[in-house]
Formats: C-alpha cells, sequence, structure tokens
C-alpha cells in the first residue's frame, strides 16, 4: 500500500513496537516481510457482514497465530478495526482524530 498515512502509520509503528502486523482487506492478515501480489480491494467497499466476516476470519488467524494474550493497537482505518477492538485486548490510540491531524501526530513522532 503506498499511501502518505499507511507509510507514516508503518514507519511510526516499526520504530515503537516489537512486533507490526499488516491488516489486509485480501490477504487479512500480513508480516511485514510478506510479499502479495498487487490488488485494488478495501473494507471501505464492503457492506456491514462482509466487513463481520472478513473481522472474524482475521480474529481466528490472530488466535491462531499470535495468541490473545497481547494487547493489540490499531493504527488503521475504522473498518478493519471495529469489529476486532471488541474482540481483542485491543486499542485505538489516533481514535477521533481526522486524516490531517493523523498524519501531523506521525509527522511529529517519527
Amino acid at each position: 500500500y503506498i499511501s502518505d498515512l499507511f507509510k507514516k502509520s508503518l514507519k511510526y509503528t516499526l520504530l515503537n513496537y516489537d512486533k507490526v502486523y499488516i491488516l489486509s482487506a485480501k490477504y487479512y492478515l500480513l508480516e511485514i516481510d510478506d510479499v502479495i501480489k498487487p490488488y485494488d480491494l478495501t473494507l471501505n467497499n464492503l457492506n456491514e457482514k462482509e466487513k463481520k466476516i472478513w473481522s472474524y476470519n482475521v480474529y481466528h488467524l490472530i488466535k491462531n497465530k499470535i495468541g490473545l494474550e497481547h494487547d493489540f493497537y490499531f493504527y488503521c482505518g475504522i473498518n478493519y478495526r471495529k469489529y476486532l477492538i471488541k474482540k481483542l485486548n485491543g486499542y485505538e490510540p489516533l481514535k477521533g482524530m481526522s486524516f490531517g491531524n493523523q498524519l501531523k501526530f506521525y509527522k511529529e513522532n517519527i
């Protein structure tokens, strides 16, 4: 993914957390070094039922791959975190911040 917000959030999380994963609309849960084919899919275009199914799949990948005893910090759009936050010990450090304020936060903290 190549958006400025994504690049900055990835850089910030890599600097501040021991382990970082990427939530993907197509591949669900990616590690930093995973290589994937380009795709054009976003949860923003899915209906609520499809988002819940996606979240269910991600939750089970997290449960089996990472475990549920960890804290999870979400630096992603609401559609990618809203159903996972409820199931995981999740935090939304930038919750409620506008796009512009998020960019400002990253610029000031990287």
